[in-house]
């Protein structure tokens, strides 16, 4: 077994040659001179909310069926804030290893700092590191601070201004969030506040990815491929890019490149919704590649229910006499497997399934080498 490699990332970008620990196999990889361009179904939130009906832009609803990915302008979200959230995020990878440390992701949870999840994994490691931390809704006058709560406790006073930002930050996302159900219950022909009733009291998370450049990038992965285990992704990527979503057929095996637009976030479905919808809406499967010349930054938001919300689809969207495409299960039950059965690829809910059936005591994973410890990268790219 090799020895274990530690994801400093100032360290790494400098290497010519990087460990073997990080080079993912070849038919994973993508190409060295990059896919094409993905033609991208684009809402204006604030024209959709304002117009009190359910027509979509077109293209929004095959969308969610095909790929289940779009993105979203008009969502009122401040460029100043924004612009604030990636300096912090700067300013926090700029920090030696040992004081991002201190707020090291332990086993098991799917909150704190983690370098490339060296120490979990044994290959395939993703060229990244990344801080997560939860954003639960505020459930009394004066609970609504857990993410400044976070910084402070995890990393000291000296990051309770960051903690502010994100908490803010984090706020307008579970805003922008719920406004985008809307949407997506217009796409399942559903009223249009159908869905949020799903998510209160939610537990979301958010995610700071950052990934170094890379001396030979044509041979690693940021995140390898995979569906997001939770409800909604909300993502805003720099302008360095690397986020690509399989489309569908075609060359390079469908996949896509998403051109970063600084006014839109990008939205995905993740397992979750798509079991929420009798799997109407697709799981959006994707990953995203490093760059040679630039660190690439993304602020990537989960919404997700309560823990023991039960997954169950509206009576609307179950037809008489079709069996059910997922069973019932709650988000906890859901989180749990990902955290302590399986690693985050292309077919996480298929498994979960499997282990369901097999009456919830299976293994859930079985190993594959180091890569498959099957402990799941709840990510987004």
């Amino acid at each position: 077994m090799a020895a274990v490699v530690e994801f400093e990332a100032e360290v790494l970008s400098r290497e010519e040659r990087i460990p073997a620990q990080f080079v993912w196999p070849a038919e994973e990889r993508a190409p060295a001179g990059g896919v094409e361009k993905m033609d991208i179904p684009v809402v204006d939130l604030a024209e959709f909310l304002r117009g009190g009906c359910s027509e979509l832009p077109g293209g929004v609803a095959e969308a969610c069926e095909r790929h289940g990915f779009f993105q979203v302008v008009g969502h009122g979200v401040g460029a100043a804030l924004l612009a604030e959230a990636y300096r912090c995020c700067d300013a926090f990878y700029a920090r030696p290893l040992a004081e991002k440390q201190r707020a090291r992701r332990r086993p098991g949870e799917s909150h704190g700092y983690a370098s490339s999840f060296t120490g979990r994994f044994e290959c395939s490691l993703p060229w990244k590191e990344t801080l997560s931390f939860h954003c639960p809704a505020a459930r009394a006058p004066g609970s609504g601070r857990a993410v400044v709560d976070y910084f402070v406790d995890a990393l000291g006073e000296d990051y309770r201004h960051m903690g502010e930002v994100y908490q803010e930050y984090c706020n307008e996302m579970t805003r922008l969030a719920l406004d985008i159900t809307e949407v997506l219950a217009a796409a399942l022909g559903l009223g249009r506040g159908a869905l949020r009733g799903f998510f209160d009291g939610g537990d979301s998370l958010m995610r700071l990815n950052n990934y170094p450049p890379c001396r030979q990038p044509h041979l690693t992965l940021g995140t390898g491929p995979h569906r997001d285990p939770t409800s909604v992704t909300l993502l805003h990527q720099d302008d360095v890019g690397g986020l690509q979503v399989r489309a569908g057929g075609g060359g390079s095996g469908g996949w896509r490149a998403v051109r970063p637009r600084a006014d839109a976030f990008v939205v995905n479905i993740g397992d979750t919704f798509a079991a929420l919808t009798d799997g109407r809406h697709a799981s959006c499967l994707h990953r995203a590649v490093v760059s040679s010349g630039a660190a690439r930054r993304s602020l990537a938001f989960f919404l997700n229910p309560r823990l023991d919300r039960v997954v169950r689809p509206p009576d609307a969207l179950l037809l008489a006499g079709r069996p059910r495409a997922y069973p019932d299960f709650t988000w906890r039950e859901f989180l749990e497997f990902t955290q302590k059965h399986y690693r985050s690829d292309a077919s996480t809910l298929d498994a979960f399934v499997s282990w369901i059936e097999r009456g919830r005591g299976g293994d859930g994973g079985q190993d594959h080498g180091g890569r498959d410890e099957k402990v799941i990268d709840v990510s987004s790219s």
